[in-house]
């Protein structure tokens, strides 16, 4: 940190501290305080985003540990380790087999001869105070997860420990547990599904930058050899304070400063922005280059608008994983064509829409509006959009178990946005309305 100690907080110099520790070492947020001179509140902040960074780790009787950040999307699997933390429970044995994974789990709720049949290595068996089916488990090759806050005999724990198979317990019953387990899966693809940045930036070639002091020829010099329009200027700490393109400098000789034709403090994203809120940062600003940066504006990488949609459009063609709120409401729709081959949408209000005082959701009918709205615009103009504005109006109550059509209406449209009208009908009549103003992702 020599030379830019004064140019970055004690909270960015925490998290460098950190992530020079070796791996394996362990972190009192006290020691720290005491160490970099702070107080333990504000080490204690640095220790939490650490943890959110994936560069330490806190476990329940082994205290918080610097670890290698993983990969994103290394595996699908949860490890024993993994079901720790979403269970709520604690490691009766077996604790140094915590990182393996677990391919599927097992409920045992049936007698031992017909449960033997569905264990086998690296699975899970969740159950609940029964040693003699722990012990059957962990000879199977099997992690145990031990429902209702139960324990298990000295003798299981022993076991644990001589094959690194982890015995688990949780305070919460069977039922409980497999539904959190299945919440954590469905969560797991879902983030699969969400591209990052980083999941391009970190499979781009070095990037090409100017400084400051940089001339119109090199500018051009640098464009000429790499195929590149535009760059981003950097300081002497690599920080990004400007972009700058061969357009900017077409009436500038040779020999003068790009630092009166570029950008200044330009428009930049992080690594964890997720692919589409870039693709919005660059529709809504009108930018078609986007400087990647960490937590201390350092330039990191790049992006084009051209690499955004190409990779969203990837992702698309990619089979469905999880299933967010959207998807759970769009579930029961089905599409369905006009005589004049014009898209709508039919589907039927479930129990789950209701509020608790039993009427339908304004925000679960908005939703509706707003995907049937999407969906549409796709379907004529081939792109994908994203919200500008949206006037609800609700019009008539509707019941659960109702039957009705969403039907859109195309009301303008151009290269950049689509308005349309959406109507949500029951037995012919309008039960409510809205006009929404979409904006495409593909054109800036």
């Amino acid at each position: 940190m020599e030379g830019q100690g004064d140019n970055i907080t004690k909270h960015e110099q925490l998290l460098q501290h950190i992530e020079s520790l070796k791996v394996g070492t362990k972190i009192s947020v006290r020691k720290l305080a005491k160490e970099m001179g702070v107080s333990e509140g504000t080490a204690y902040r640095a220790v939490k985003e650490a943890e959110n960074l994936g560069i330490v780790i806190t476990k329940e009787r082994i205290g918080t540990v610097r670890v290698e950040k993983k990969p994103r999307n290394i595996s699908d699997q949860l490890t024993f380790g993994d079901v720790v933390d979403i269970v709520e429970g604690h490691v009766l044995g077996g604790a140094e087999g915590l990182n393996k994974h677990l391919h599927k789990y097992v409920i045992g709720a049936m007698k031992v001869d017909a449960m033997i049949r569905y264990i086998d290595a690296d699975s899970l068996l969740i159950v609940g105070n029964r040693d003699d089916v722990h012990s059957l488990a962990l000879e199977q090759g099997a992690g145990v997860l031990v429902t209702g806050g139960f324990g298990t005999s000295r003798e299981v724990k022993a076991l644990a420990d001589e094959l690194d198979l982890p015995v688990i317990s949780s305070r919460h019953d069977t039922f409980t547990v497999a539904s959190m387990i299945n919440r954590a899966i469905f969560d797991r693809l879902i983030k699969k599904k969400i591209m990052l940045v980083e999941d391009i930036v970190e499979g781009k070639p070095r990037l090409n930058t100017l400084k400051i002091s940089s001339t119109v020829g090199e500018l051009r010099e640098l464009s000429l050899s790499s195929g590149e329009q535009r760059f981003p200027v950097t300081d002497e700490w690599n920080r990004v304070i400007g972009i700058v393109g061969r357009r900017d400098v077409e009436d500038l000789a040779e020999g003068q400063s790009i630092e009166k034709a570029m950008i200044r403090s330009p428009v930049t994203a992080a690594l964890q922005t997720s692919l589409a809120s870039a693709a919005q940062i660059m529709m809504w600003e009108g930018i078609d280059f986007l400087p990647i940066v960490d937590r201390n504006r350092k330039l990191v990488g790049s992006l084009t608008r051209r690499e955004v949609l190409q990779s969203l459009r990837d992702a698309s063609n990619q089979p469905q994983l999880g299933e967010t709120f959207d998807h759970l409401i769009w579930n029961g729709f089905a599409d369905e064509r006009d005589e004049e081959g014009k898209l709508f949408f039919h589907g039927f209000i479930t129990p789950q829409m209701a509020t608790d005082l039993g009427t339908i959701s304004e925000g679960i009918l908005s939703t509706l509006m707003t995907l049937s709205a999407f969906k549409a615009a796709k379907d004529i103009t081939g792109n994908d959009y994203v919200l500008d504005n949206m006037s609800t109006y609700f019009i008539r109550p509707v019941q659960i178990e109702h039957s009705i059509i969403v039907m859109p209406k195309l009301l303008e449209i151009s290269r950049r946005t689509c308005k349309l009208e959406i109507e949500i009908s029951h037995m012919e009549t309008i039960v409510a309305k809205a006009v929404l103003m979409l904006q495409s992702i593909d054109h800036g």
